[in-house]
């Protein structure tokens, strides 16, 4: 066994300098990982336009520097509902952490943590919501993901727990999975004996049946219920899955905190936009009000994420390359994926012309006439 270590650590060593960008952490993924448990991460759903797609639409949009400007001192910090980031990147909710790493969410965590930014913990994840938060520093920033249950005590019950915590400062609520789409797996992805769903399971039940209950969400769920929560929490609330101007105005009509758009990571409806060609319609649809903006789906680059800055995005989440990185190499390997991106990114604001993010503005993108990219 520790001959095994070495040869891992001194492979990683090897391969380290060869880790330049993001997607060169994606290979390793695979290791370790079967088919099915490989497959339940990469694949999108029906056909996988949409996953495709995320990443090839930022190919659609051209930057538009801005020469002789002072860009010798760079800050990249912004804030996200008032909190402090680093960095407009944090982390977007993905299950199972557990599965690819011993340390989980935890390592997740701790690798946003040192980085100084948000990480969203996934309701399906392997480790406790208290857990979570005691892996990491008082001051880091935690927001909880949350799908509303048929079970609505159960539902209620996260959010209690969420708020006993006193850790997480938002409820990311996904709105787009009434019920689970058709993913391109052929077999269905099995947790293993040694992890659990620690947010899901009652008391006396197993992680296996909880497995079987994919029929939890609720496809009655409707914008009463988005009320309904506001009722339960006095936590800012943020959805997650908005696609489309006419949900964006709803969503502002009821006052909430922010908007990720997202489709999903490709994994739910199969043909809808990429999320960055949906995102100026969204920012569009709430300017005016408080509510900000945030993005995830193909960022891969610290171009893609000043594109979308710059397209009016508050922030980027990412999900897929963080768990390479997790499979990389734990806490270090989802850190090095997020210092990559902060490193890319304030290139990019060099090479633009800005000097803080606030100088990232409308005028530095343009979408491209290559519009069958």
């Amino acid at each position: 066994m520790l001959l095994q270590k070495s040869i891992l650590n001194s492979l990683r060593k090897m391969a380290q300098s060869e880790l330049v960008c993001v997607a060169d952490f994606e290979p390793y993924l695979k290791q370790g990982l079967s088919a099915v448990e490989y497959g339940y991460y990469t694949d999108g759903a029906d056909g996988e336009q949409t996953l495709r797609d995320n990443v090839k639409a930022f190919l659609r949009y051209r930057l538009r520097p801005r020469c002789l400007r002072d860009v010798s001192h760079r800050v990249t910090r912004t804030s996200i509902l008032g909190h402090a980031i680093e960095f407009p990147v944090g982390v977007s909710p993905t299950s199972s952490h557990g599965v690819i790493h011993k340390d989980g969410e935890k390592a997740t965590a701790r690798a946003a943590a040192s980085t100084g930014t948000v990480m969203i913990l996934s309701m399906f994840a392997n480790t406790s919501i208290e857990d979570v938060a005691a892996s990491v520093p008082q001051e880091t920033l935690l927001f909880m993901q949350l799908n509303i249950l048929v079970d609505r005590k159960m539902t209620e019950n996260i959010i209690k727990r969420v708020i006993a915590s006193g850790r997480y400062r938002a409820l990311v609520v996904t709105v787009d999975q009434p019920c689970t789409g058709k993913i391109q797996s052929r077999k269905k992805k099995t947790l293993p004996a040694h992890l659990s769903l620690p947010q899901l399971v009652s008391p006396g039940e197993s992680s296996r049946s909880v497995l079987i209950k994919w029929n939890m969400f609720d496809p009655a769920c409707t914008w009463a219920d988005i009320k309904w929560l506001q009722g339960v929490t006095s936590l800012p609330i943020i959805l997650k899955g908005i696609l489309t101007a006419e949900c964006a105005k709803m969503a502002a009509s009821l006052g909430v905190a922010g908007i990720l758009v997202s489709n999903h990571g490709g994994r739910q409806l199969d043909g809808v936009a990429a999320t960055i060609d949906s995102l100026s319609e969204v920012v569009e649809a709430v300017k005016g009000s408080n509510i900000e903006v945030y993005l995830d789906g193909g960022v891969r680059k610290g171009t893609d994420v000043l594109k979308a800055l710059a397209m009016g995005a508050r922030a980027v989440f990412i999900g897929r390359p963080a768990l390479w990185g997790l499979a990389y190499n734990g806490e270090a390997g989802v850190k090095n994926v997020l210092d990559i991106l902060k490193d890319e990114f304030s290139l990019a604001m060099a090479l633009t012309g800005c000097s803080s993010v606030a100088e990232i503005t409308p005028g530095l993108v343009k979408a491209s006439p290559l519009s069958n990219l």
